[in-house]
């Protein structure tokens, strides 16, 4: 069974088992939250796909960790205007791993 939810403006596919990382929620290591917009459900050769949300279905996942991905370095010149400019930046993400998808 697989489930594609939407969460901190993005959507990903998930399983039961998997490991993700994604945009930070505000919830403590250990906790295990509900992601409720959850998009399309799949199982074998039947899918739901909802209009926008399926209704009821629901996915369970438990926080991992908080971190920061890699620095991004964001290097912006204009060519013979003596104009240069460094700037870097680290993205916070929350890893979850999905416990159950039910529908």
């Amino acid at each position: 069974m697989y489930a594609v939810i939407k969460t901190g403006g993005k959507q990903y596919r998930v399983a039961a088992g998997e490991k993700l990382k994604i945009e930070q929620i505000p919830a403590d290591v250990g906790a295990e939250i509900t992601i409720d917009q959850v998009l399309l459900v799949g199982e074998g050769e039947s899918v739901k796909i909802g209009a926008p949300l399926v209704s009821g279905a629901t996915v369970k996942a438990t926080v991992l960790s908080q971190g920061r991905h890699d620095k991004v370095k964001i290097f912006k010149m204009r060519r013979r205007k003596h104009y240069q400019k460094h700037q870097g930046h680290r993205q916070n993400y929350t890893e979850i791993r999905i416990e159950a998808i039910s529908a």
